[in-house]
């Protein structure tokens, strides 16, 4: 098992404040999906939130390996059933599409990633529901990292959330990951598995946790750009994320604008921000 990197206070208030440009960059972005705004228009709307911030991309010429070509964008747009990993382009969003834009950036070296989903307009009801299945899931993963707890708790807790929610697919190709000095790092968070298993949460550890959940099978089937992953029986997806570290004093979601302050409140979780 690769060696788990662990953050100073310092490295992470620097994951903070890449934290907080992935917030800034999902709102603006949140807020221009409509009818007849192209992928290519959020990508541009992501760039520029990074130069308006100082911050550099970890999506923009990342390869995960030897023959995959380097990622072109700086935000991953994907629509309908296209699971992770679309390429903005020329496509044009429609009313009642469904977007997921999964984000990251880097200051001073040190990441943060995460993704929403957002509904272009009115949509159907169990697409609109799928987003929030999915979204709550996150939130369950989220709510079960605790000091001495493990990565099979996180794990754990995302596939209860979604089978409760009802018939859904849950991909496996794909999972959460560590975060720090580099976007992906060990350990892998799976979106499925066993209590009590796998690496122990500790005290400047991070985490990149991000359930996939689709309206139908959960295969998936990755097209020949080498990036585009689709649902493999056309079934729509929805893509939620975030990155958190957990402190003396709880949970500081660090790509969540108020830190996550309001939705652990809201579930009785502690919110515990280091001092500035």
């Amino acid at each position: 098992m690769s060696r788990l990197e662990l953050k100073t206070p310092e490295q992470l208030r620097l994951m903070r404040r890449a934290g907080l440009v992935v917030a800034a960059a999902h709102k603006a972005m949140a807020a221009a999906v409509r009818p007849g705004v192209t992928t290519a228009d959020l990508d541009d709307i992501a760039r520029e939130v990074l130069a308006r911030h100082g911050a550099t991309s970890n999506f923009l010429h990342y390869s995960p390996g030897p023959g995959i070509p380097p990622y072109p964008a700086v935000v991953c747009t994907s629509v309908n059933e296209v699971i992770v990993h679309g390429i903005p382009s020329s496509q044009t969003i429609a009313a009642g599409d469904l977007v997921s834009l999964d984000f990251g950036a880097a200051v001073d070296g040190f990441h943060g990633d995460a993704a929403i989903t957002v509904l272009a307009g009115p949509v159907a009801e169990p697409v609109a529901k799928l987003s929030a299945v999915t979204e709550e899931a996150l939130w369950a993963g989220l709510s079960a990292v605790r000091l001495s707890g493990t990565v099979g708790d996180i794990s754990h807790a995302i596939e209860q959330s979604v089978r409760r929610a009802g018939r859904y697919g849950l991909v496996r190709e794909f999972t959460g990951h560590g975060i720090g000095s580099a976007m992906h790092m060990a350990p892998d968070v799976p979106n499925f598995g066993r209590p009590r298993r796998g690496p122990k949460v500790v005290e400047g550890l991070c985490l990149a946790i991000e359930p996939m959940v689709t309206l139908g099978s959960r295969r998936a089937v990755t097209l020949d750009d080498d990036w585009t992953t689709v649902t493999a029986d056309g079934s729509w997806a929805a893509h939620w994320e975030h990155t958190v570290t957990v402190t003396k004093n709880g949970l500081w979601i660090l790509t969540a604008e108020d830190g996550g302050e309001a939705e652990l409140n809201r579930r009785g979780l502690p919110f515990g921000p280091l001092a500035d």
